[in-house]
């Protein structure tokens, strides 16, 4: 008996260890381009600046410490919050438009061709079922809510923008997927085929369609499902149509590369960037409020949708803290906020579309 209960718990390890959830490994041709990355260094992916997980002065105890004795003020939501939703199925492919579900999530049509970016429909984001549990009322769109996906773009592979049960439920749904170097083997682990996937390293472009283009560009921060962080690469993504250039932002820590971005690509006439989940011991991985109007002002952006808010309490501030700052210190700039309901349609062609302060109601 002393020597099964160890017996057991290998055997259980293995397989919690090699469930779905946790997506892929990393293997043969795959692997080969990875290691030849010039942000591949010493066996992981690298920032382009130094860049620890915690800012000077922060522990882990500490910050775990405070995970645990968490009492921030109206981190979620006391009700409901207003949403609606439209019925995508049924939307004239000849209309520009977005629709953000909430924290990263958003689907938009462009130039008779319909994207997916970063879905998670599966009400947690977090491999634990039950825990890191959405607002109650925010999931309202589900797979089969969903037209056929031209492009489904993933900016890297935590859990709040990469969900297992999402993907798989939209897979008969989806053409092709773009990702960064590595992440293509979570959708092969998923039943993916190879020819559907594209993974592309900082720098590197892909010409989806005829008039389409993305090209694959930095951000500051990290990756990782398992134990190990940096396996996969993390980006942003600029997307040029027939007639728009999208920045699309991902997860990002302020630095050198929105304005290098900026310069090469820019102006935008639309970027969806990060204004939430925030904290002072993150700044080197995530946007901070103070640093979102001079992110826009270097990426010399028209108009911009502020997403990583809405749905899921990942850091310690009010839920409805990052709309508020954003709407604030956004107020005289050369580019327009626009912060739409939960689930309803922004209008990418309209820019008099004028939005109401719904956090506050």
């Amino acid at each position: 008996m002393i020597f099964i209960f160890p017996i057991v718990l290998i055997v259980l390890a293995i397989y919690l260890y090699n469930l779905p959830v946790f997506g892929g490994e990393f293997s043969g041709k795959r692997l080969v381009r990875m290691k030849q990355s010039p942000n591949y260094k010493n066996g992981t992916f690298q920032n382009l600046s130094f860049t620890p997980s915690l800012a000077e002065g922060f522990t882990m105890r500490k910050v775990l410490w405070e995970f645990l004795t968490d009492k921030t003020e109206n981190k979620k939501p006391k009700a409901f919050l207003p949403t609606e939703k439209i019925d995508l199925k049924n939307q004239p492919i000849t209309d520009n438009f977005l629709v953000w579900m909430g924290h990263s999530s958003y689907y938009f049509q462009i130039d008779g061709k319909r994207f997916l970016v970063d879905p998670v429909f599966s009400g947690n984001a977090s491999p634990i079922p039950g825990t890191t549990k959405a607002f109650v009322g925010t999931d309202i769109y589900s797979a089969e809510d969903f037209p056929e996906i031209d492009f489904l773009i993933i900016s890297h592979d935590h859990y709040d923008h990469l969900d297992f049960k999402t993907v798989k439920s939209l897979r008969p749904k989806i053409h092709q997927v773009i990702c960064g170097l590595g992440v293509g083997s979570h959708f092969e682990k998923w039943g993916f085929d190879e020819e559907k996937i594209i993974e592309l390293d900082w720098y590197e472009s892909d010409e989806m369609s005829k008039g389409f283009k993305i090209t694959s560009t930095p951000a500051r921060h990290f990756s990782g499902r398992r134990f190990k962080r940096n396996n996969t690469l993390w980006s942003s993504y600029v997307l040029e149509t027939p007639s728009k250039k999208i920045f699309l932002g991902g997860d990002s820590g302020y630095d050198f590369h929105f304005k290098e971005i900026g310069e090469k690509f820019g102006p935008f006439d639309w970027a969806i960037l990060e204004n939430g989940q925030y904290n002072e011991k993150w700044r080197y991985i995530h946007t901070l409020p103070e640093e979102f109007i001079q992110v826009a002002e270097d990426l010399k952006v028209k108009n911009v949708l502020p997403v990583h808010s809405g749905k899921f309490a990942l850091a310690q501030h009010a839920w409805n803290e990052p709309l508020e700052k954003v709407f604030e210190n956004s107020r005289g700039k050369n580019f327009k906020i626009s912060t739409p309901i939960l689930g309803s349609k922004l209008n990418l062609e309209d820019e008099n579309q004028s939005f109401t302060e719904w956090w506050k109601s």
